[in-house]
């Protein structure tokens, strides 16, 4: 395996904000990183969407189901699930143990292991090989082997930040959904080219710190 090309430091539960609209803002500039046979891959995430308790667009808004069972997991595990029959979205649980609600990884910055990603991802250019939550599954190599996944345990698929590093969020409205979309429950970092979506939606409605 190659040295890191940062010192990512694996997030504990504790650190995640109890709150799913915290927490996605929190998410916005910490790290995704797999670590696989061939080496590490990791980004920068720099756009989430929160998904918070009695939000009628949430997997979890119908209840605890075999096939939602992850989003009702303490803050910190993976909940992956196919749509479309084609893109795996990749989230993680938000709230208390037993309480449904998560936030959705929508874009990275690619990078440690850009060969690994670009395999998965061939002909994608830098800018798109993870902009947009099914590119980025696919370029982390992430599918539902990984649902229920602790992304705190520091190893395999996990999440983390780097020390003393701070990052400018936006907020905006979600996009891509029927219902529910004048909320701002989608977190981004202000003129990042990896974020998701036409340019023109991304007016930065706010601009706080995490």
């Amino acid at each position: 395996m190659t040295a890191p090309l940062l010192p990512i430091i694996a997030l504990h539960r504790d650190e995640l904000p109890a709150d799913t609209l915290e927490l996605a803002r929190y998410m916005v500039g910490k790290y995704i990183v797999h670590d696989v046979p061939q080496g590490r891959m990791s980004g920068r995430i720099v756009e989430t969407e929160a998904y918070p308790v009695g939000d009628s667009t949430s997997y979890a808004f119908i209840g605890r189901r075999p096939h939602n069972d992850a989003m009702f997991l303490a803050r910190g595990h993976a909940h992956v699930r196919l749509t479309y029959g084609v893109s795996y979205m990749f989230n993680m649980s938000s709230e208390e143990e037993g309480t449904g609600a998560g936030i959705l990884f929508r874009a990275i910055e690619p990078l440690e292991g850009l060969p690994l990603m670009q395999a998965r991802r061939p002909g994608a250019s830098l800018r798109d090989l993870a902009r947009g939550p099914g590119r980025l599954s696919t370029a982390l190599g992430i599918g539902m082997a990984f649902d229920g996944v602790d992304l705190c345990a520091g190893h395999g698929l996990w999440v983390g930040r780097v020390e003393g590093e701070e990052t400018p969020v936006a907020a905006t409205t979600r996009i891509g959904l029927s219902r529910e979309m004048h909320h701002l429950r989608r977190f981004y970092v202000p003129g990042s080219p990896f974020v998701s979506g036409p340019r023109k939606l991304l007016v930065a409605l706010s601009a706080i710190r995490p």
